[in-house]
């Protein structure tokens, strides 16, 4: 409880974590709220049922709050009228408001406790962080946002929160790196996916790292795993480097 993992990807498709995550909550009876600003709804149900979970039966039973940021985009940039004193968790992009205040005012409504919920802890999930840079978001408001959801989800509500976002040291998007530094300097883990350096390859599809922070709160050095994937159809399997089953 109360941790904050961060969702990085390099060269290749890290997708696969948030499914893993999305599922994994909500079959551990947490209540979620998933701000889905990639994919739609459909995409992510689909993938969901491959693994064993129905968003759309969660979303009935008020244990899954599910933002579609694409078709949010849309209703705002051609003139969909909105509820009355409801508006868009990204209203920003309206130029109204340079900041993401009512999208965390979406997070902390959504996982606030209601009469009779039961859930067993509320977490937020955020695919992907880097879109709300390519839709106009300043870094730091990005920043900002980040910093009141910790406070709120991970320190007050003691539930965690696990946000993807995509990275390639190659590029000249200095805002995006901006981002993904200073995320990865606050966050309690880092699973970090990476495309082989050699190419594709169809038996293994990538490599992770995974970074324990224990430097976040100890003096002590952080841990440092590394593991190579292959992605199949309703799993991931993991070995260590050099050790797939083509090879051996």
């Amino acid at each position: 409880q109360g941790k904050f993992t961060l969702l990085r990807d390099t060269r290749t498709d890290g997708s696969f974590l948030v499914h893993h995550f999305l599922s994994f909550y909500l079959r551990a009876g947490c209540k979620v709220c998933f701000v889905a600003l990639l994919q739609s709804f459909s995409h992510y149900s689909i993938v969901a049922q491959k693994l064993g979970v129905s968003l759309a039966a969660a979303k009935e039973r008020g244990q899954l709050v599910f933002l579609e940021g694409l078709k949010s985009c849309l209703d705002l940039l051609f003139g969909e009228e909105e509820q009355p004193g409801q508006p868009s968790p990204l209203q920003f992009l309206s130029g109204s408001s340079c900041d993401l205040r009512a999208l965390f005012d979406f997070v902390r409504v959504s996982l606030s406790a209601a009469a009779g919920d039961s859930w067993k802890g509320p977490m937020l999930l955020v695919d992907d962080l880097s879109v709300l840079l390519s839709l106009g978001a300043a870094p730091v408001a990005v920043l900002d946002f980040i910093h009141y959801c910790r406070a709120c989800v991970c320190c007050q509500l003691k539930g965690n929160v696990v946000v993807l976002v995509h990275s390639n040291e190659d590029s000249e998007d200095e805002e995006n790196e901006l981002l993904v530094n200073s995320l990865c300097h606050h966050s309690d883990l880092i699973l970090w996916a990476e495309g082989l350096a050699t190419g594709f390859c169809k038996d293994v599809h990538g490599q992770i790292k995974i970074i324990k922070r224990l430097s976040l709160r100890q003096a002590e050095q952080d841990v440092v795993q590394i593991y190579q994937y292959k992605i199949q159809d309703r799993n991931v399997t993991f070995f260590a480097r050099g050790l797939s089953a083509a090879v051996l």
